[in-house]
């Protein structure tokens, strides 16, 4: 326990991290994130947190160390897609009793359970998370994580992240630091080149990173490593070979970025594949890393190529639909990375934004709102539901971007809704993906349903009432009767 809580103080004091760096020495041992209320999970905690990074490592077997509760809880949190191996798939777990805690039973089923899985299956590698539960009992999960790995010869690999130590970003941070005390740099490859490179922080959310890969590939940029998106485990190995990096969410990964950096001498950069101009700017950064490190400087006029090349063709594209979205009003309630690379994307074809969070944003995230905005008026924080209603169902936004928590606010407000969050259906990234993200929005607003459902209900119009023949004493006073009942006259009735 000693040791995890050396961790996570070393996580805290992430110099890359702006909004650290600005703190005295006392604040910063505090965390960079708020803490969790004891008893309340939302948002993730940092087993969850620590999940999300590692398990869209596709060939490797996770092994959850825990109740059966932990697993069913955070089994298949993101919509990453893999392009082969579905192992990552399968949940496994120690599934601990009352029974198994009482007799300190825990070791022994997790080495059992690790046995197993290795006879089995045969993975590459199998990654082992405690949770609150095991990580309170004082199960030596790295003891015996260590020697499965020699009796098997397989590297059994610790993740320190029991959801009570932090929330959902420190778990992603702590996910960070395994693979760099256990996986990366472990493997030497044969083929190391001069234009190899590792993308991190990207989860390949709907099969995303296949939007951008084959422009790599075009320019004879070869991805060593994407972590985690449809990562293999001897890929992650290697890493530690690649020439520079690209930091694409840096509330997750940025320690891991860092340190690769202090460790292997790998540079980065952070940049974002959502949108036109900041898919042509990352290529950008990309080559010129790599010419700085070495490669031919031919590069750098062939990805001028590609991009002019790749631009005219999404242009023309976009060109359709630019009358049909010029002047619509977006809200975007998302966070991180997103909050400000979707907003450039979006003003680049004329869509004007009336507000994005922040609550993920990093303060580097913060600054490149403000710069694409020129104010900090459409940035908040945080939005109550409540306002959120109030906001959407006062036709201020034309369309509202959000994860799926939010989604029953527009619909009740009768607005369109697109998921842009991890559960997404439709990748958004790169020249494509621009595309696809605006046809989608110029599907959503201009849906005829939203015609039908904005108009009055049928039992909220009253009809007209028409005296065609003279009523009888008893008919006049069953109306009377019936209209009292209702509370109306017979001046309320008429066409709605």
């Amino acid at each position: 326990m000693s040791s995890l809580r050396a961790k996570i103080q070393d996580v805290f004091n992430e110099p890359a991290c702006e909004k650290n760096r600005g703190r005295d020495a006392k604040s910063r041992k505090e965390g960079c994130s708020k803490p969790l209320t004891p008893g309340a999970a939302a948002g993730g905690c940092a087993f969850d947190g620590a999940k999300i990074v590692l398990q869209p490592i596709t060939d490797v077997a996770h092994l959850i160390h825990a109740p059966l509760a932990c697993e069913g809880n955070s089994w298949d949190n993101r919509g990453a897609a893999s392009s082969g191996p579905t192992l990552w798939r399968t949940s496994f777990t120690t599934d601990l009793t009352e029974l198994d805690v009482v007799m300190g039973q825990g070791e022994r089923k997790l080495f059992k359970a690790i046995r197993e899985i290795k006879e089995a299956y045969a993975p590459p590698a199998i990654f082992v998370y405690p949770t609150c539960v095991t990580a309170l009992i004082g199960d030596d999960i790295e003891a015996v994580c260590k020697r499965a790995a020699e009796k098997f010869s397989l590297p059994v690999v610790p993740v320190k992240a029991p959801g009570f130590v932090g929330s959902k970003n420190l778990g992603n941070k702590l996910a960070g630091e395994a693979l760099l005390d256990h996986v990366i740099g472990t493997v030497e490859p044969d083929d190391a080149g001069p234009y190899d490179i590792n993308i991190l922080g990207e989860f390949n959310l709907s099969g995303e990173f296949w939007l951008v890969k084959p422009l790599l590939d075009r320019l004879g940029i070869r991805v060593r490593a994407c972590i985690p998106g449809d990562a293999r485990y001897f890929d992650i190995a290697c890493a530690h070979r690649a020439r520079a990096a690209m930091m694409v969410c840096s509330t997750a990964l940025i320690n891991l970025a860092r340190k690769m950096e202090q460790r292997w001498e790998i540079p980065f950069f952070e940049g974002s594949f959502y949108g036109i101009t900041d898919t042509s700017e990352a290529l950008r950064q990309i080559s010129q890393l790599l010419v700085k490190k070495g490669a031919d400087p031919e590069i750098l006029g062939r990805t001028e190529a590609l991009i002019e090349e790749e631009e005219a063709i999404a242009w023309k594209k976009l060109a359709a639909y630019g009358p049909r979205l010029e002047g619509k009003r977006v809200l975007l309630n998302t966070g991180g990375v997103k909050s400000w690379s979707v907003v450039h994307a979006l003003m680049e074809i004329g869509i004007e934004i009336v507000g994005t969070s922040v609550k993920k944003s990093t303060v580097e995230d913060k600054e490149r709102i403000k710069q694409i905005l020129k104010d900090d008026n459409h940035m908040f924080e945080q939005m109550a539901p409540r306002e959120l209603y109030a906001m959407l169902s006062e036709h201020k936004a034309d369309i509202m971007l959000s994860g799926g928590r939010t989604q029953f606010i527009a619909l009740k407000a009768k607005t369109p809704w697109l998921d842009i969050n991890q559960e997404r259906q439709h990748p958004y990234a790169g020249y494509d993906g621009m595309v696809e993200l605006v046809r989608q929005i110029d599907l959503a607003i201009h849906n005829p349903i939203w015609c039908q459902v904005r108009e009055p209900a049928p039992w909220d119009c009253q009809p007209a009432v028409r005296e065609e023949l003279p009523r009888t004493k008893s008919e006049t006073a069953t109306l009377h009767v019936v209209q009292e009942f209702a509370g109306t006259t017979t001046d309320d009735f008429g066409e709605c």
